[in-house]
């Protein structure tokens, strides 16, 4: 899990995810789908189009980052999204690729503010949270043997 003083951080910048959050997804997937295009089939481009799943990923985000210290909370959403990952056959070596493109969103789009004790959360809690996706996949990967 993660430490207290990740956790602390992480907590702070609920009020940037709350201003920014679209603005960082949007870029997010814009910089992912150009240096990796190979992922875009995984996605819904009806979805991308209209803005909706940008804003679907910055409240898991913001959700994610409210709760850190407390994820059974957000379960119940990351086993739905789970099943939507499951349906779009993503795997676990998908995950680096995103986490990647989004802590070079979240430094694209905040700049100076995203500190690099910032980014180190992130990171640490994007792993964390990328580990409790893949375990629920795997169970509903498993169980559609």
């Amino acid at each position: 899990m993660l430490d207290q003083k990740t956790i602390d951080i992480i907590k702070s910048t609920v009020p940037v995810l709350k201003t920014h959050g679209v603005e960082i997804t949007t870029t997010f997937y814009k910089n992912m789908f150009e240096k990796n295009p190979e992922v875009k089939s995984l996605f819904n481009m009806d979805k991308q189009a209209s803005g909706e799943q940008p804003k679907a990923l910055a409240m898991s985000i913001l959700a994610a980052a409210q709760n850190i210290d407390n994820l059974s909370a957000i379960m119940p959403v990351v086993n739905k999204i789970g099943t939507i990952h499951c349906n779009s056959n993503v795997k676990p070596e998908h995950y680096p690729v995103v986490g990647e493109h989004l802590l070079g969103a979240i430094k694209e789009v905040l700049g100076d503010a995203a500190t690099d004790e910032i980014i180190d959360a992130w990171a640490k809690t994007y792993e964390v949270l990328a580990q409790v996706f893949i375990g629920v996949e795997k169970d509903i990967y498993s169980s559609r043997d």
